[in-house]
């Protein structure tokens, strides 16, 4: 059967609770990572981008961004692929410099034979940070892809944050929409920054009402570094994602991440506590079971042995690539998320 070049066959029916019959389903993978300043080492005058050049204060040398290529790209290979060989149909990611950084990354050895695919937009961001999405082209099939610009001013000057990645494809035979977002940051204090993350928040939001105005069963994912967690006023209120999946009501979103936030479990760890801001959140038209094709089985964070450190002030906490301007080896500050939609093969 040719869908089966798409995705895994794989029987269910004997382990979820929501499918009790056994029965034969595609399944595929979604993911998000947040990559940690992945920058090249050239000093770009219209960024904020010294620190990570050779002379910078991280001196960010060649032999240091190979390095650091290599392991975000060990890290990308492995995700999902305990039930799909060829790993997700696509990956949303942040803290990426330009396209030049995909672009390498993707001709990474671990990398390199899976033919992966990017879209990306340059933003405005004052620190030179993008998001971005790679794909399998196999997989997923893009029709459209836009950067929205969130529009922040404070006391009357313009502020630049990330644009928010707004793409249309196909996923084995479905529309689906995805936005890959990176809201503003923290900086200044939680709540008052909030304001600016429910700006970003309320971008996709308008677009999102459009879609399932004109759809109640349209098929959305809303993935990214929110800064935010699950129970923020900017997810639970301005996005409407809430987390008891019998709940959601058409037009609404539901948040799988909203129980591993209220067991203590997140992405990133900081002044002994934990964050979840990695979040895939998804509409309605993907948990109505009466809604033929795909639809969200099991959400995940990856975090092997190799991605949490084992010492210092992080010890617990993922495995960064840098502690005070120093380079460790590491990964990224924060664990990437996925989770998997699964489709009933028809006979």
């Amino acid at each position: 059967m040719k869908k089966a070049a798409l995705s895994l066959l794989i029987c269910l029916g004997m382990t979820h609770t929501d499918y009790a019959q056994k029965k034969d389903y595609q399944i595929s993978a979604v993911a998000f990572y947040n990559l940690e300043n992945l920058f090249d080492t050239e000093d770009d005058p219209k960024k904020f981008d010294e620190e990570f050049t050779p002379t910078g204060a991280n001196h960010y040398t060649e032999a240091i961004y190979a390095k650091k290529l290599q392991n975000m790209s060990r890290v990308l290979s492995e995700i999902a692929t305990e039930k799909i060989p060829e790993g997700p149909a696509l990956i949303g990611v942040a803290e990426i410099e330009n396209k030049r950084v995909l672009q390498d990354l993707l001709q990474q050895p671990k990398l390199k034979d899976r033919g992966w695919k990017i879209v990306h937009f340059e933003s405005p961001d004052a620190r030179g940070v993008d998001v971005g999405m790679l794909y399998n082209p196999r997989l997923f099939k893009v029709l459209d892809a836009e950067a929205l610009f969130v529009d922040i001013k404070e006391n009357g000057k313009q502020q630049y944050t990330r644009d928010i990645l707004h793409v249309t494809g196909i996923l084995g035979g479905d529309t689906v929409t995805v936005f890959v977002n990176h809201w503003p940051s923290r900086s200044g204090g939680e709540a008052a920054s909030a304001w600016k993350r429910q700006k970003a928040a309320s971008v996709c939001k308008a677009i999102i009402d459009k879609k399932v105005a004109e759809n109640p069963n349209a098929r959305v994912i809303l993935m990214g570094d929110l800064n935010d967690d699950p129970v923020s006023p900017s997810v639970a209120e301005i996005i409407g994602a809430g987390g008891d999946k019998d709940k959601i009501k058409p037009g609404g979103m539901y948040n799988p991440w909203m129980s591993f936030f209220k067991k203590g479990i997140g992405t990133l760890g900081y002044g002994d506590s934990w964050n979840l801001f990695d979040q895939i959140i998804l509409s309605y038209g993907l948990i109505n079971k009466k809604n033929a094709g795909w639809s969200f089985y099991k959400a995940e964070i990856f975090k092997p042995a190799y991605l949490i450190s084992n010492f210092g002030r992080y010890k617990g906490y993922p495995h960064r690539s840098f502690s005070n301007g120093v380079w460790i080896d590491g990964y990224a500050d924060h664990f990437p998320t996925y989770i998997y939609l699964i489709k009933e093969v028809q006979p």
